[in-house]
């Protein structure tokens, strides 16, 4: 079992940044891909980011490029979703989750369903 704690949410305004972690225990943190979703009230889960076991490959919503950056600490068994230029719809509970990497692969996913552990949650919230 892998255990996965978020943190870093908050209250920000339109325009601020906030970056959040999450650290995982209990497997080798590194035979894992990682991904970011997030959801919101009345919507269903989506797809925000997501990174590689080794952090060759990473992917974006489309609705975050550009602004928001994902990045990995193999040594720390951390993953970092760094937001900046946030805006009102960027509203969400945040989760992280890890997909076992498969004979080592470099591959990620971009649907929930394909990953193993999920994090709690951490609350976003970004004020107009």
């Amino acid at each position: 079992q892998m255990q996965l704690v978020e943190s870093g949410g908050g209250l920000v305004q339109t325009g601020g940044s906030l970056r959040l972690s999450c650290t995982a225990s209990g497997r080798t943190f590194g035979d894992f891909a990682m991904g970011w979703f997030r959801q919101a009230p009345g919507k269903e889960r989506e797809f925000v980011a997501a990174i590689s076991r080794s952090a060759t490959v990473m992917h974006y919503a489309d609705s975050v490029r550009g602004r928001f950056t994902i990045s990995r600490d193999n040594a720390k068994n951390t993953v970092y979703l760094q937001m900046n230029s946030l805006r009102p719809e960027d509203s969400a509970v945040y989760s992280c989750a890890a997909e076992e990497a498969i004979y080592g692969s470099e591959a990620i996913s971009l649907t929930s369903y394909e990953y193993d552990y999920w994090g709690q949650g951490t609350q976003v919230t970004v004020s107009s």
